[in-house]
């Protein structure tokens, strides 16, 4: 038997699961155009409609994200420092991006965790390291505002001490 024959039913067995798959997608894409709905005029109503989902969102996460609000108090004493040693207008900008930053990757991981936790309710080491993954970008935002955070004020500080 050649060394490749193998390699040759593995390719037949790919193939099976490729064509498969094309299947699948082609049913999934034939099903979701008999049920997407008729694209509808543009309105201020539906506008204002969708505005409270975002606001919803924006209550759900303020309520059960304990985080949320050591970033918002660090957010605001980086704005009230900000006042207090009269900091420039790019200054604000940075400040008030990294801000920005921090709070939307908590939201997109306080999001990831949720549906964690609604399709993988069992233990499962993917679902772990998902979580893991969205927690390290929360983190590695924070160290970026600390960083714009310290160079920032920092030297505003020194130059009131001294």
């Amino acid at each position: 038997m050649p060394a490749y024959a193998g390699r040759e039913n593995q390719r037949k067995d790919n193939t099976k699961k490729h064509k498969s798959a094309h299947w699948a997608l082609l049913l999934y894409n034939i099903n979701m155009e008999n049920k997407l709905p008729e694209k509808t005029r543009f309105s201020i109503i539906s506008r204002l409609r969708s505005t409270n989902h975002a606001l919803r969102g924006i209550s759900i996460f303020l309520k059960t994200t304990h985080n949320a609000w050591v970033h918002i108090f660090f957010g605001a004493l980086a704005i009230y420092l900000g006042f207090l040693l009269c900091i420039s207008s790019i200054e604000w900008i940075l400040i008030i991006f990294a801000i920005g930053l921090v709070i939307l990757f908590e939201m997109i991981n306080t999001a990831i965790e949720i549906d964690i936790d609604l399709t993988s309710p069992n233990y499962h080491p993917y679902a772990r390291d998902t979580k893991d993954v969205a927690a390290g970008a929360v983190s590695v935002a924070v160290i970026i505002a600390g960083i714009i955070g310290i160079i920032i004020f920092l030297p505003k500080i020194f130059l009131i001490l001294n």
